[in-house]
């Protein structure tokens, strides 16, 4: 049985009847759970709790929705303001989502949460839209079928930059090997410039074994198809990312199977890096505590010196995950022509630059300030 297929039938029966083995022991904010029904509440089937890094007025997709726990209470974080969106492929787990729906937003006074059928690997395909589509449009021909692909290429399930923010408790690790490049690049294209990807999800310490991954209980099981732990974080760099760093992780493993040990992370990742690099006689200095630090463009930047920095980069530290470890310097005056910046040199940036060349002020005086008893 393929991984998906064996997925596909636990996941069906545990929509039915809780399934204990398919969760980590995991605690909720106890005020978003009492709008939520105690049949989805049941059917949790998670590693961590995502929603507590959402904002009120977001837009969240949450992947792999289940019977739609997290969804229900990312509702309440982001308010009647923000929305909420649930994709799963799993049709029992949607039946309990989308029937729990209507309760949940008569007890909050609003309703922010829709579910769509859908892998998370392609949030391109829309599944009911594309049968609505061939219910209404014969596809007999070849151009028949170049017009139904262009159609769906214009109705993708989520849209392209469309969410502020990508959640998802413990389901990457359920999709096929093969198929987990193409979901991290998936995560990325949903996601808005200056937005986040927040996965909790089960990692392993050591690379897991082909015999292990073959087994199909412990691939639905939320073991065998888990990524090495330092591998999980590359893979949202390598989707286009930055600033990925751990938010949780699990001192104790949640399984150890042969050995290995399988542990629940929750991992935060930003984009917004891409763009062209333009001098904005901007620096950055690094407040420490390490002696030196190299961020995802390869910049390596020393504590304590002015670095110098595009005005993308500039911008870019300045906001989380960054801005807490850096003092930001900015021209006395500003800079009027905007020229290109060769952003792969590591450059110090003379305080002349910024102050101006023939800048001669002498201001204060220190017997204003101190003296005998102190400043």
């Amino acid at each position: 049985m393929d991984p998906e297929s064996a997925v596909r039938e636990r996941y069906t029966v545990a929509a039915k009847g809780r399934e204990s083995e398919l969760c980590c022991p995991v605690s909720y904010n106890p005020r978003y759970l009492d709008a939520i029904p105690e049949e989805v509440l049941a059917r949790d089937y998670g590693c961590g709790d995502p929603s507590v890094h959402v904002r009120p007025g977001e837009t969240v997709l949450d992947l792999g929705s289940g019977g739609g726990k997290i969804c229900f209470i990312v509702a309440q974080a982001v308010g009647p303001e923000g929305r909420v969106v649930g994709v799963d492929m799993n049709a029992e787990m949607l039946d309990l989502a989308r029937r729990s729906a209507p309760q949940v937003a008569e007890r909050l006074g609003y309703a922010n949460v829709e579910f769509r059928e859908g892998r998370i690997q392609d949030l391109t395909f829309d599944p009911a839209a594309a049968a609505a589509y061939l219910a209404a449009h014969a596809v007999a021909t070849p151009q028949d079928a170049l017009a139904f692909q262009e159609w769906l290429r214009r109705h993708p399930l989520v849209e392209d930059e469309s969410v502020d923010v990508v959640v998802s408790n413990c389901v990457l690790n359920l999709v096929r090997g093969d198929d987990k490049e193409r979901l991290f690049r998936e995560i990325f294209r949903v996601v808005r410039v200056g937005g986040r990807a927040v996965i909790s999800d089960i990692t392993c310490d050591e690379d897991v074994p082909e015999h292990l991954q073959a087994d199909p209980e412990l691939w639905s099981g939320c073991v065998s198809g888990a990524l090495r732990e330092d591998r999980f974080l590359h893979a949202f760099s390598d989707a286009g990312f930055h600033g990925v760093r751990i938010l949780e992780r699990d001192d104790e493993p949640w399984r150890t199977v042969e050995g290995l040990e399988f542990r629940s992370v929750t991992v935060e990742a930003f984009k917004g890096k891409a763009g062209p690099c333009y001098e904005g006689l901007q620096a950055v200095i690094y407040k420490g505590p390490f002696a030196e630090v190299a961020d995802d463009d390869g910049h390596r930047i020393a504590r304590g010196v002015r670095y110098a920095v595009c005005e993308k980069t500039f911008a870019l530290f300045s906001r989380e995950p960054y801005r807490e470890h850096f003092a930001f310097v900015e021209p006395r005056e500003p800079v009027r022509e905007r020229k290109p910046y060769a952003c792969d040199q590591d450059a110090l940036r003379d305080p002349r630059a910024t102050k101006g060349i023939g800048y001669d002020a002498t201001l204060g005086e220190a017997a204003a300030c101190c003296g005998p008893d102190g400043c």
